[in-house]
């Protein structure tokens, strides 16, 4: 059977509903993760912590990548508090403090093992994105 609709045109049906989303505020702006149990969980915040079919992860094993994305990931989620909390002064000088910290480990983890975004590269003499080896495969050499 052929469908005559056109979904191209972008036109809705008469008296269509619209999609509300709603976004809970949170009340604080105080994390109580340790970063590595942040990143396993998917948030900062308990208040926010809603795993998923009850599956909770847990941390894994400290590595130089791990923390660094443990850095990465509060500057992200104190980013998202302050979409809501703009006004929020000390949440932002806690994303100060973390992003500068983000930023050194970043020049740190380029230096040791290679860049891992493309922004690691800036300063470099030549292109070494793919000069590896990567930070897993040092792990695995180290293990076998």
């Amino acid at each position: 059977m052929k469908d005559n609709r056109n979904y191209a045109s972008g036109s809705l049906p008469e008296r269509a509903p619209l999609a509300s989303a709603y976004v809970p505020m949170q009340e604080s702006a105080e994390p109580n993760y340790e970063p590595a149990t942040a990143l396993a969980r998917g948030t900062l915040f308990p208040g926010l912590d809603l795993p998923f079919m009850n599956m909770v992860n847990q941390p894994g094993p400290a590595t130089p990548l791990s923390e660094l994305m443990a850095v990465d990931f509060v500057a992200d989620e104190l980013r998202l508090y302050l979409d809501t909390h703009k006004d929020d002064t000390e949440a932002f000088e806690m994303l100060q403090r973390i992003l500068a910290l983000s930023s050194q480990a970043h020049r740190e983890y380029a230096e040791k093992y290679g860049p891992i975004t493309p922004g690691d590269m800036l300063g470099d003499k030549k292109f070494c994105w793919l000069s590896g080896p990567w930070p897993w495969e040092l792990r695995t050499r180290r293990e076998g």
